[in-house]
């Protein structure tokens, strides 16, 4: 598919349809993201322990269902099992506020939503990125990801700017009304979408562990990926550590109103935007190997600067260390994803995906429940530091992997040649 405007991949009828999927999908995420926490926080008056707790189930569906769901999804379509997730989950976040108005609400209510709605969301997340490569060529892939990682980054900004008000206005609860809108439209939007992929042939008797172990396999072999998801493992452990007490450092400490909190989170969003619009070029000046490591290095200790503040106007400024680590994670994020998709044979997209989710994420729930205790010990701007050092800690397994000085992917390799899994790459 050859690019024919400037709109490149937008003038693509079922990539369009994608997009604006994402663009509701995204949104209503964004909006769970902010509002599910302060049902605990505000209505709920949750300690740090348990904001912890409701983090760790947030995420628990990773480490649930994360290597199997690769080898389940790729038995069906990818679209089916998108419209599926956005659907199902639009019904489990309508749980908290019928609760609410039937004064039944308890933190084990949340509990419970953030839990499946996270193991819904692994299931959505392995299809997503296995479908894109099928929808556009991979010759298109850092396209794609760099127009897609665009739409997440402006929801990133109005999702919070739109949460923050109308948590305000009618509260936590019924906030979530909004997200479970955004899902539903956005599997709507994508039953709109009209390639089909040909349905997958039964490969003799499933065999679910002989196909986790294929794609571990896979992973585990090569040096690129094995750095990458090693990375993505500390990153993310830090960043929950550190985002399970942000909120309480916010609403607590800060005296930050949900508008407030909104606006700082609006922050990251923006942040998120300008990486998008640049990962591309930046990539392409850097190398796309380098970019990798150089985005966590250099944004990930601004981060620093949030248990700095005081109370008034710095906690604003310190919010620019939150914008930065959210252009970094971008531009990292868009590389390492064109780096998977293109190094993986279609067959093993799947697995793959749900392999480097599993591992990658395999310690998300223990960082919310580390992020509950250590706010119970050192306070959330303590907090705050630990996830700050770690997040910038992430940068060593890919500093010290062929990513180093890898500038771009092998030709061969970017026109999406299959790969045998004993054979030698970087």
């Amino acid at each position: 598919m050859e690019k024919s405007s400037r709109l490149g991949l937008l003038r693509h009828r079922d990539f369009g349809r994608l997009f604006a999927a994402t663009a509701f999908g995204q949104l209503g995420d964004r909006i769970v993201f902010l509002a599910l926490p302060l049902v605990a926080i505000t209505v709920l008056h949750a300690d740090e322990f348990q904001v912890g707790s409701l983090t760790a189930m947030t995420t628990a569906g990773s480490l649930l269902v994360g290597l199997p769901a690769g080898a389940w999804v790729e038995r069906m379509r990818k679209r089916s099992v998108m419209i599926g997730a956005d659907l199902a989950r639009a019904l489990v976040l309508l749980v908290v506020p019928v609760a609410w108005w039937a004064d039944l609400l308890a933190i084990w209510w949340l509990y419970a939503v953030a839990l499946i709605h996270g193991v819904l969301t692994v299931f959505f997340d392995v299809a997503y990125v296995s479908c894109l490569p099928h929808l556009v060529g991979r010759g298109n892939l850092m396209e794609g990801n760099a127009k897609l990682s665009a739409v997440r980054s402006v929801t990133s900004i109005g999702g919070p700017t739109v949460a923050g008000p109308l948590v305000g206005l009618v509260g936590a609860p019924v906030t979530l009304l909004v997200s479970s809108v955004g899902m539903a439209v956005s599997g709507l939007l994508t039953s709109t979408i009209r390639k089909r992929e040909r349905k997958p042939e039964p490969n003799g008797r499933p065999r679910l562990f002989r196909e986790i172990e294929e794609g571990l396999k896979f992973v585990v072999k090569r040096p690129v990926l094995r750095a990458i998801m090693l990375g993505d493992a500390i990153f993310n452990l830090f960043l929950v550590v550190y985002q399970t007490m942000l909120l309480v450092f916010l609403d607590r400490e800060m005296g930050l109103q949900p508008f407030g909190i909104g606006l700082v989170l609006a922050g990251m969003g923006c942040g998120a935007l300008l990486g998008a619009l640049v990962a591309a070029k930046v990539s392409e000046r850097v190398g796309q190997g380098p970019v990798i490591w150089l985005a966590s290095l250099v944004t990930c200790p601004l981060t620093a600067l949030m248990p700095l503040a005081r109370t008034g106007w710095s906690v604003y400024v310190a919010a620019i260390g939150l914008a930065a680590l959210s252009l970094g994670g971008v531009v990292r994020v868009v590389a390492q994803s064109s780096f998977q998709q293109a190094l993986t044979p279609d067959p093993l997209l799947g697995r793959t995906s749900a392999t480097a989710r599993f591992v990658s994420w395999s310690g998300v729930p223990l960082g919310g429940l580390l992020g509950g205790a250590s706010g119970s010990v050192f306070g959330a701007a303590g907090t705050l530091w630990i996830g700050a050092a770690g997040m910038t800690l992430s940068a060593l397994p890919n500093f010290l992997s062929p990513l180093r000085t890898m500038r771009a992917l092998p030709a061969e390799r970017t026109a999406g040649t299959p790969l045998e899994a004993g054979s030698p790459i970087p």
